[in-house]
């Protein structure tokens, strides 16, 4: 059989069709993620219940797909991009949920469709199908507004980008991220405190692979959610504790602030502590 031609009539249906997705958009009756492994070395649950020799194509099971691709290449024609990306739809708790929407960890990502039924999408797999497989499938609408599509590509480029701690902090900030972890899911005035903070960000002076280093930490209020600024001084100050100077690191500093009042210097500067970039091994 030869490649499809541009005046075929399927490639024009499947470019019709593909006019109304987007980035972020959402295939929720497709409930498979394919993946290629060996069930011999398996590294996944899905692996080790294959059978046979060498590489195979192994299917799970997940709550829908999600599209990755940027919309302007969705909508392009689909003899000259042919490709589409997708991730899966995982179910998470409650806790994970929350770091997720924190922007805590970047392998995963939210909309605002998804968190009642607390699913995320995840970005540590991707799929490339054809877009007539796409044009095929049941569309849902992904991103309802501008701040959804920015929280959508904020996470991709934070995937991509994500800063590579050294080793030897990850090691020095084991107790602070099990203790972020742990506590700020709890009915708590700490939970409380947690859910308040908008984000966590690190500097390190003068850099993060200097002989001897500074680190200083901004505790970035959410100013949608209000809480009393001595209540999170009060945990801050327990939460800093929680990182002993160690090795290169002399001197460990914190101070709670907001977007408003961070310089965009600070911002750039410093990294956020996204917790599954933490070097989750190293104990």
């Amino acid at each position: 059989m030869t490649v499809l031609t541009k005046n075929s009539d399927i490639v024009k249906w499947i470019n019709n069709m593909l006019q109304e997705w987007h980035q972020g958009d959402l295939a929720l009756a497709e409930n498979w993620f394919g993946h290629f492994g060996i069930p011999t070395r398996p590294l996944t649950e899905i692996a080790s219940k294959a059978s046979g020799d060498g590489i195979k194509l192994l299917e799970s099971r997940t709550h829908g797909l999600a599209v990755i691709t940027q919309t302007c290449d969705i909508v392009r024609d689909c003899l000259t991009r042919p490709f589409i990306e997708v991730s899966p739809l995982i179910q998470v708790d409650s806790t994970v949920l929350y770091n997720v929407k924190k922007c805590r960890f970047t392998s995963y990502v939210t909309l605002p469709c998804l968190e009642a039924n607390r699913l995320v999408i995840d970005l540590d797999r991707v799929m490339t199908v054809e877009k007539s497989i796409v044009a095929s499938w049941s569309h849902t609408q992904g991103c309802s507004n501008d701040s959804d599509v920015r929280i959508l590509s904020q996470a991709l480029a934070r995937k991509q980008i994500r800063f590579a701690f050294p080793d030897d902090f990850s090691k020095l900030i084991i107790r602070l991220r099990d203790r972020l972890i742990q506590r700020h899911g709890k009915s708590s005035e700490e939970g409380n405190a947690l859910r308040s903070l908008k984000e966590i960000r690190v500097h390190a002076n003068p850099s993060w692979y200097a002989d001897e280093v500074d680190l200083q930490f901004w505790f970035i209020s959410d100013d949608d959610i209000p809480i009393e600024e001595s209540i999170i001084e009060k945990f801050r100050i327990e939460w800093l504790e929680l990182v002993s100077t160690s090795g290169r690191f002399k001197n460990v500093n914190g101070q709670n602030t907001t977007l408003d009042m961070l310089t965009a210097k600070e911002y750039t500067e410093s990294a956020p502590l996204d917790l599954d970039y933490l070097s989750m091994n190293i104990r």
